[in-house]
């Protein structure tokens, strides 16, 4: 298992991290299996969507403030419950084939991390298995 960390910027954003997790790989050498990638936050998560439009992610984050409001008489003392439900509808991992040493993805696929509750400094865990 390997890790590195992303640094966000916003209190939502979504970051492309598909180039680390391939780096990941390649230092591996595994040439045929699955990769996790998993974030331990629960205010954070992991998604595959489009990369080729940037108004997708935009989008997606605009679409989840509509449905999740920052405020929303929400009893979390901490005030983030918001991110806490966005996190857990989107899930803290996704699991990607990996085929001659290169992740299965389709043409305008990419993993992303998603950040709910920042800007912060958080981990990413990329384990693989044969």
């Amino acid at each position: 298992m390997k890790q590195f960390t992303v640094k966000t910027g916003a209190r939502s954003e979504m970051t492309d991290i598909t180039d680390r997790v391939r780096d990941v790989l390649r230092e591996s050498e595994i040439k045929s299996g699955i990769c996790y990638v998993f974030t331990p936050h629960t205010t954070a998560a992991i998604t595959i969507n489009e990369n080729a439009d940037p108004d997708v992610p935009r989008d997606i984050i605009m679409e989840m403030d509509k449905v999740i409001p920052l405020n929303d008489n929400y009893r979390h003392i901490e005030g983030n419950s918001a991110a806490h439900i966005k996190a857990s509808l989107i899930g803290a991992s996704e699991m990607v084939f990996i085929e001659d040493g290169k992740l299965v993805l389709g043409t305008w696929q990419s993993i992303f991390f998603c950040e709910f509750d920042g800007p912060r400094t958080r981990k990413v865990l990329v384990k693989w298995t044969p």
